[in-house]
């Protein structure tokens, strides 16, 4: 019988639109199949307007095939959040898409089949595609910004679970917890003491503010560390242990080929040398000395990341369930 090529092979064959759907800018992207950007555009996303979202959403998919003279491109969107298993998003930011059913709404509005992902999943699918976890067989992608979310990418393939929620490492409690984390802080998640509260910019600026009484940002507390700040140097000190402690439970449960880190606080290079020299007392090794293979990397695309992933969601061949 002759062979009758996937869904994900038709679709490495031509370009793909990818769309960043983010709370303040919404994004869209047009990749060639060897990942070169033929055009993108980015717009501001109408707050808390459903209805002109998803018409923003289709404005800029109409621009792009008008523009490159394409038709009938696929298309993915990245989103702040999660889909029920009723296809209602959950757990977004943007809180007008909440309770929606994004995935069919756009498909409607674009008159084709949408694909839609997390925007943390777009980060590591797009990473370990072509980015700096390309070629590794488990990438386990982290955003370090203003919230903590992650994704998982085994052989190419995203992974996912019964309740839309592989990845969300943010929102587990921090492990090995020692008598300078407490009391542990809240979460709006309605949990104490969750890895987003500590490691996010804004918890990095909570522990500093706690232990100096300056208001700073995760950013100045970096440049002023670099410039000798001998208390912003010891709020690092503790960022990166903690860090360390939760990648290390990642490490202990996923064991990835490679951890790529993106968000602003992924820019602080000396993370990517010290975190490494502190996991390896909490990754399990039986007592012997066995060095951690796991590999630390930032992110290849940057702010890139996220709307390229998306980009790729028809490429990926499918998703790990």
């Amino acid at each position: 019988m002759p062979s009758h090529p996937s869904d994900s092979d038709a679709a490495a064959a031509r370009p793909a639109i990818g769309v960043d759907l983010g709370g303040t800018k919404t994004e869209a992207i047009v990749l060639a199949p060897d990942g070169r950007a033929l055009w993108r555009e980015r717009v501001a996303t109408p707050g808390g307007d459903y209805r002109a979202t998803l018409a923003a959403v289709a404005g800029l998919v109409a621009r792009a095939e008008r523009d490159l003279n394409l038709s009938g491109s696929t298309v993915g969107v990245g989103t702040p959040g999660t889909a029920t298993a009723a296809g209602l998003l959950k757990n977004a930011n943007s809180t007008c898409l909440n309770g929606q059913p994004l995935q069919r709404d756009l498909s409607d509005a674009l008159g084709r089949p949408v694909r839609i992902a997390n925007d943390a999943n777009c980060l590591a699918l797009s990473e370990a595609t072509d980015g700096a976890g390309a070629g590794a067989p488990v990438v386990f992608a982290v955003i370090l910004g203003t919230g903590v979310g992650a994704g998982v990418v085994v052989h190419g393939r995203q992974l996912e679970g019964p309740n839309g929620l592989a990845g969300e490492w943010g929102h587990n409690p921090l492990p090995w917890a020692d008598a300078g984390d407490a009391p542990a802080p809240p979460c709006y998640c309605g949990q104490h003491g969750c890895i987003e509260t500590w490691v996010s910019g804004p918890g990095m600026a909570r522990d500093h503010a706690r232990h100096t009484g300056q208001a700073l940002t995760a950013a100045q507390i970096g440049t002023n560390a670099a410039h000798g700040d001998a208390a912003c140097q010891a709020t690092l000190q503790r960022y990166e242990l903690r860090l360390a402690r939760a990648l290390a439970h990642v490490i202990n449960l996923l064991d990835p080929h490679v951890v790529v880190l993106g968000g602003g606080v992924s820019q602080l290079d000396r993370l990517l040398v010290n975190v490494p020299l502190l996991w390896g007392r909490f990754v399990f090794s039986g007592g012997l000395k066995d060095p951690v293979r796991t590999q630390l990397k930032r992110s290849l695309h940057g702010d890139s990341s996220g709307v390229r992933g998306a980009a790729w969601l028809w490429r990926s061949a499918g998703t790990a369930g």
